[in-house]
């Protein structure tokens, strides 16, 4: 991995970005957006996280987050990801579940995790999280414009605060499905995004 894209200050404010083996659109389903918005709420409240801003698209989301010391975002992140991998696989592997991908979806990911040196099973997540510092207003704004406008790329809504399973709404609403904690205030107007 490229010295780039690591997370050097482990309590500076950073924009992640995960994504799924081969951006299978497993956040379709709501069971795995549930499993992803929990595990935030059990980070936020255990380990020191902060979001600050998010998106959770069908295949991978963005972040704008840091950590409270003694956390590291570093080990946050890496405990996230294993966390929600075997919650999500627990989920494919319950046949009282309904999934109608559950084989292909196996399929893919235990493909996935026979290039990774590792030697687990199965292999959801990419390892990367492309973090990139955000060491200004100007950028963090750019960053957090970017992710809130995501869905509204994709077609998805026509206005980013309509996106359910974005920090849009509670920057232009005051409410979300995921509180975060908000880098500024009043952005009751459209000309923020």
């Amino acid at each position: 991995m490229s010295v780039k894209y690591k997370i050097k200050d482990q309590h500076g404010l950073y924009f992640l970005t995960c994504s799924t083996v081969g951006w299978v659109d497993l956040f379709s389903r709501a069971v795995y957006r549930d499993i992803i918005l929990d595990s935030w709420r059990y980070c936020t409240e255990h380990k020191g996280f902060n979001v600050w801003g998010y998106v959770l698209m069908p295949n991978h989301f963005h972040l704008i987050a840091s950590a409270t010391p003694p956390f590291k975002l570093e080990g946050i992140m890496r405990d996230f990801k294993a966390r929600t991998a075997r919650r999500m696989l627990d989920v494919l592997h319950d046949q009282s579940q309904t999934e109608s991908r559950r084989d292909w979806l196996l399929y893919l990911f235990s493909y996935f995790a026979r290039f990774d040196k590792d030697k687990q099973q199965y292999k959801i997540w990419h390892h990367d999280n492309h973090p990139i510092v955000l060491f200004s207003e100007k950028v963090v704004l750019q960053k957090l414009r970017y992710i809130h406008e995501n869905p509204v790329r994709a077609k998805l809504v026509a206005k980013p605060e309509d996106w359910l399973y974005s920090s849009a709404s509670n920057y232009a609403l005051g409410t979300g499905i995921f509180d975060v904690k908000q880098l500024w205030s009043g952005f009751a107007d459209d000309s923020w995004f």
